[in-house]
């Protein structure tokens, strides 16, 4: 392929690398071909998978089958050269170079920044579940979620930490198997991500379904030698046939350590998804600025939308819009489906209501006092778009 800049782009973007393969890589990679790059793309993934839904792990599949294709995306157009199950060990921006861990090297003129996350533990180490020994195991990967299906197909008893959407998803895909169920959570699950309101709704649904909640503060492992314990902060010790921990996520930045890209250990970037002349990113590993100050947003709707802005950025600098987060968060569990169009968490009841056709069926609003608001529907038919524009609308 020729190494001539495309027309109408920088000229000094030969080659571009975009490091990570998930839904914030690969919408990069499209990104740049629609915008008319067709020079050197190079992709370089540490999963040895071509993309596939991450969010389908904790919802579908652990309610369905195991069929992979339910799960994965269209087979890539971009035309990109790929080097899967191979991870970015470093990165010399003076040379422009990102190193890989099977000792290769790979220049770029553009990098995009899109490592993601990886799943964070109590133990701090070990784990997977892929595991046999009844250790802290985790959900990230579609291998983990494929081996944790078989495991509670057994219906172990399980203990599920963490009570935001992953954990409450886990707890209910248990219970959907026939598992015995503990979900441990040092606050009222899903309330730090959505709110009082929501988090009443489900929880509810979830004890009406047979979940077990305790509470009570942090929980902390306790090793054994026939498994791991969990122990509560006022001594009670939890013990099941199966650990599985969901209590959040880390950044996959440490490939960046020395590269000077790092403030305080994140990644910071500014309105446009820039870094640095010539680097961008998107997606799980990136902090980006929002109505509601710098964050960093693990979602799967967030890192397509800042791989769009991050592209714009790295090919038309001051001249590429700025980027203007509209969260949308969807989650589903313990029969309750949510579609949440606004920034979260809401405080307080709902200032409007109404009840859908279907029994429990919600589609509700809360104002924000600046003409906009956050939208939510449970179990209500209504589709994104219109959903948005409720979210938006004043005096609703």
């Amino acid at each position: 392929m020729s190494l001539a800049a495309p027309s109408g782009l920088p000229s000094s973007l030969r080659r571009i690398v975009v490091v990570g393969n998930g839904i914030a890589g690969i919408t990069a990679c499209d990104a740049l071909r629609s915008a008319g790059f067709d020079g050197e793309l190079t992709v370089v993934g540490a999963e040895a998978h071509h993309p596939y839904s991450r969010p389908a792990l904790s919802k579908a599949l652990l309610h369905g089958d195991e069929d992979l294709t339910a799960h994965k995306l269209p087979e890539p157009t971009h035309d990109a050269v790929a080097l899967l199950g191979v991870g970015a060990t470093g990165l010399n921006t003076e040379k422009r170079l990102v190193s890989l861990d099977d000792g290769g090297e790979v220049p770029y003129d553009g990098l995009v920044i899109a490592s993601g996350s990886r799943a964070r533990r109590l133990s701090g180490a070990g784990g997977t579940a892929a595991d046999d020994n009844g250790h802290e195991v985790t959900l990230r990967t579609i291998e983990d979620a494929i081996a944790l299906k078989r495991r509670v197909a057994d219906r172990p008893s399980v203990i599920v930490v963490g009570g935001g959407p992953l954990g409450m998803e886990v707890a209910s895909g248990c219970l959907h198997a026939g598992c015995d169920v503990t979900l441990v959570a040092d606050a009222a699950p899903l309330s730090r991500q959505l709110g009082g309101y929501l988090s009443g709704v489900f929880t509810a649904a979830a004890e009406r379904r047979g979940l077990r909640i305790v509470g009570g503060g942090r929980a902390r492992l306790e090793e054994a030698a026939d498994g791991a314990r969990v122990l509560l902060p006022d001594g009670t010790r939890l013990e099941a046939d199966l650990l599985v921990t969901a209590v959040g996520d880390e950044p996959n930045t440490a490939w960046l350590d020395g590269s000077g890209l790092l403030t305080d250990g994140a990644l910071r970037v500014d309105s446009r998804g820039r870094v640095a002349p010539g680097i961008v990113a998107a997606g799980d590993v990136a902090h980006f600025p929002t109505r509601r100050g710098i964050q960093r947003v693990p979602l799967w709707t967030s890192a397509i939308d800042q791989a769009k802005s991050a592209v714009a950025g790295l090919l038309a600098g001051d001249a590429a819009p700025e980027f203007d987060f509209q969260p949308y968060f969807w989650t589903e569990g313990f029969g309750l489906s949510l579609k949440a169009v606004g920034f979260t968490p809401v405080v307080g009841d709902p200032e409007y209501r109404d009840a859908g056709a279907e029994p429990g069926s919600m589609l509700l609003r809360w104002d924000h006092g600046d003409g906009t608001g956050t939208a939510a529907a449970v179990n209500y038919r209504i589709p994104v778009p219109k959903l948005r524009r409720l979210a938006a609308a004043s005096g609703a």
